[in-house]
């Protein structure tokens, strides 16, 4: 409901969850701000760790031990049957569908979501994420994957999408003397959620398993009421700043320097995707998720077969090591995987915040270069037995991957201006998609190749990472392409007035500066709400260094 005529004369109050409610008041301290993205991002930031699910899910008709089904059963029989297990590729659909959806919804209802606000879009998302993990219990506890697919997959995988772009227009509009820093902190939260989600999820499980199941259905009901306690909680923190508010004492960029790469003005959404410069964009985050996301998906494997006995200080090959000794190295993979989820976060906060001092386009040329080089050294780090530079290259490359989903945002804002980035970043979110098809088809399929045709383990992927490498020398020419947008493409000021009348961005205020110093009242709330989400990711991070020590010993 929009701001109307009340029955006494009286205006009445615009709807709780529309944009014009949340216009904040002079004092309101914007640090109250990434929290509350940052409390919807863990939450949804569990779909990265959902895995953990797959091995007590494979048997939850059996419970000790798998059942399988019939050999004359087919696919659409075992969608729907309750007397067998699933097997693993059947639950590995879900992952496929969430970042599906993710970038589907993400493109479709950008748009929307600016107009409407984020905290319309965060309860929409509360309601997708934690209506879908319900919808999946019951799948579970009626054994049909199909209701998991639905559930987490398609309704879960649209609340992933409205709440991963929720707050970047926000967060932007809130530091734009902090572009890169404001989304990174936000950005971050969506890759430490499975950090704290899966060890949350393996300690529910221990506790519900029993002679009759193994805890799963119950897991995801406990789960879907955490998270949608602590996205509810997010959703209702946001706050958007009235037009022509700026920090206390800021130039903005143009008034201070020149500076062709960041624009004061603004592009539609409708026109944005049309240009040249967001196809660049498109083909820059592209190429580097491609690159990382296929070495995530396959770092444990990739560790062990590379050095397999060389990690417990022998010569033996992978094929050599006994059931002990694979035992042993798989715990040392484990170790290495939750490093690189470590980087991966880490690396979302640092470059996106280093690129407010070197500039988005200069970020991804050290994503680029560094990359390169790091990509097609390792093969040879690889052949020396060198464990530590190996460990410390992918590393470093983990946490450009990360570094480039951060990054983003603020790279789409200095190019088309801050009115509709979120729907625009929305739209570019399909790269990520496309990705997650490029980037693990190469590394998996690669593998599989050199494989059958007789090549050892260990050198299995260096084919494939030179290749990795080339992907990036393509993203470095993209990157170098960027130009600043033609000004045909912009906005002109009775366009943008509409655009802001329709998406009721006006604010209470008509001048064009507006600017205010934090109450000094609000500061233990912002205390209390970065307590909120630091102490569950504090958590997180310690359990991830637990698993991590046995790398060093």
């Amino acid at each position: 409901m929009s701001t109307s005529t009340a029955l006494g004369g009286e205006a009445a109050q615009p709807a709780f969850l529309s944009k014009e409610r949340i216009i904040a008041k002079p004092g309101f301290n914007r640090w109250l701000v990434p929290p509350a993205a940052l409390a919807i991002h863990l939450c949804i930031g569990m779909a990265y760790g959902f895995s953990v699910f797959w091995l007590p899910l494979s048997k939850a008709v059996g419970v000790t031990a798998p059942v399988a089904c019939t050999p004359d059963m087919g696919f659409f029989a075992q969608m729907f049957a309750s007397t067998c297990d699933w097997q693993i590729s059947m639950l590995g659909w879900i992952y496929t569908l969430f970042f599906i959806f993710l970038g589907c919804s993400a493109a479709i209802w950008g748009g929307w979501l600016e107009h409407a606000g984020p905290r319309k879009a965060g309860v929409v998302s509360a309601l997708c994420w934690c209506g879908g993990l319900l919808i999946s219990a019951l799948g579970i506890y009626t054994h049909q994957i199909w209701l998991m697919w639905l559930g987490s997959g398609v309704i879960g995988g649209i609340g992933l999408g409205l709440g991963y772009i929720s707050p970047v227009s926000t967060l932007i509009k809130w530091f734009p003397d902090k572009r890169g820093m404001a989304t990174g902190m936000a950005i971050m939260g969506f890759g430490g959620g499975a950090m704290v989600g899966a060890p949350l999820a393996t300690a529910l499980m221990g506790h519900f398993a029993s002679a009759e199941g193994v805890g799963v259905w119950q897991s995801f009901v406990v789960m879907a009421v955490i998270y949608f306690i602590f996205m509810i909680g997010g959703a209702l923190g946001y706050r958007v700043p009235p037009t022509g508010w700026k920090p206390e004492g800021w130039t903005a960029p143009a008034a201070k320097a020149k500076n062709s790469m960041i624009t004061n003005r603004h592009v539609h959404v409708s026109v944005a995707w049309k240009t040249p410069q967001f196809r660049l964009v498109w083909l820059v985050l592209c190429l580097n998720v491609s690159a990382g996301i296929g070495i995530l998906g396959m770092a444990s494997p990739l560790l062990q077969e590379v050095f397999a006995g060389k990690l417990l200080g022998n010569d033996l090959t992978f094929s050599e090591l006994n059931a002990d000794q694979l035992k042993a190295i798989a715990a040392i993979a484990a170790g290495f995987t939750g490093l690189l989820s470590l980087f991966n976060i880490g690396g979302r906060f640092f470059w996106a915040s280093c690129s407010d001092y070197i500039g988005r386009k200069a970020t991804y040329f050290v994503f680029f270069a560094l990359g390169f080089l790091l990509y097609a050294s390792v093969p040879t780090l690889g052949h020396m037995g060198s464990i530590a530079l190996f460990v410390a290259a992918f590393c470093v490359v983990l946490s450009m991957y990360g570094g480039g989903f951060a990054t983003v945002p603020a790279y789409l804002a200095d190019l088309f201006g801050t009115q509709m980035v979120g729907a625009i970043h929305g739209r570019l979110l399909t790269a990520w998609a496309a990705a997650g098809v490029l980037g693990p088809v190469l590394v998996n399929y690669l593998r599989e190749y050199q494989l059958s045709h007789g090549v050892a383990r260990a050198d299995a992927y260096n084919i494939t990472l030179y290749i990795l490498a080339g992907l990036l020398v393509l993203g470095f020419i993209c990157n170098l392409l960027i130009r600043p947008v033609a000004d045909k493409y912009f906005m002109t000021d009775a366009e943008l007035a509409a655009e802001q009348a329709i998406g009721r961005d006006k604010g209470a205020s008509a001048a064009t500066s507006l600017e205010w110093k934090a109450s000094s009242s609000s500061k233990p709330l912002v205390i209390a709400a970065w307590l909120a989400v630091g102490i569950p990711l504090a958590w997180g991070v310690w359990i991830t260094l637990q698993k991590t020590a046995v790398l060093f010993h």
